[in-house]
């Protein structure tokens, strides 16, 4: 399935990464306000380079076993970044990122649902989690708004930033999703 059409969202799109994105994902990857909520600390050039080298490559992989896709506001500029990681029976795990200018804007929100609503109508996933952060108030909102259940606190989870974290693991089962993902 490579590669996707632009699937497309209420207020972004997703598309595929290209090497032209260095720069763009540098922007965010390497501010520290952002990835203080991922799984890895901040990036520099070569490591943001080789990153989408990783997901361009991994995206010609069959079966495909990631969805890592740009996410672009309707100007077609790129706002962040998203990604439907398989594993397990028909499962996925979900994350996220947007560059801080374009935080509180909802793009979070309606690029999470396009990815869920992709991983359930198209890919026929049964489940789909994500690990948040305890202090992330922002994705725990998201999470909730699009009806994902919490399961559970994960200690010790992530190692980042030199120290480890915690994780509330969410989830949302494919019969939870509304048939109209603008109902969430």
């Amino acid at each position: 399935m490579y590669p996707i059409d632009t699937i497309t969202g209420s207020l972004v799109n997703l598309r595929e990464f290209s090497p032209d994105d260095v720069t763009d994902t540098l922007a965010i990857v390497g501010d520290d306000r952002v990835t203080r909520w991922l799984s890895h600390d901040s990036r520099n050039h070569d490591q943001t380079t080789a990153m989408i080298e990783g997901a361009i490559q991994r995206a010609q992989t069959e079966p495909r076993n990631e969805y890592y896709l740009v996410i672009t506001d309707k100007h077609d500029q790129m706002i962040g970044f998203g990604r439907l990681g398989l594993g397990g029976v028909k499962a996925a795990k979900l994350g996220y990122a947007i560059h801080p200018d374009h935080w509180g804007h909802g793009y979070a929100t309606d690029a999470a649902r396009t990815l869920i609503n992709y991983g359930f109508t198209t890919l026929n996933l049964h489940r789909i989690t994500a690990a948040i952060g305890p202090e992330n108030a922002a994705s725990i909102a998201v999470a909730k708004r699009l009806g994902m259940q919490y399961e559970g606190h994960l200690r010790d989870h992530v190692h980042t930033n030199g120290t480890w974290r915690d994780s509330l693991l969410y989830s949302i089962l494919a019969h939870e999703w509304p048939t109209s993902p603008a109902d969430t």
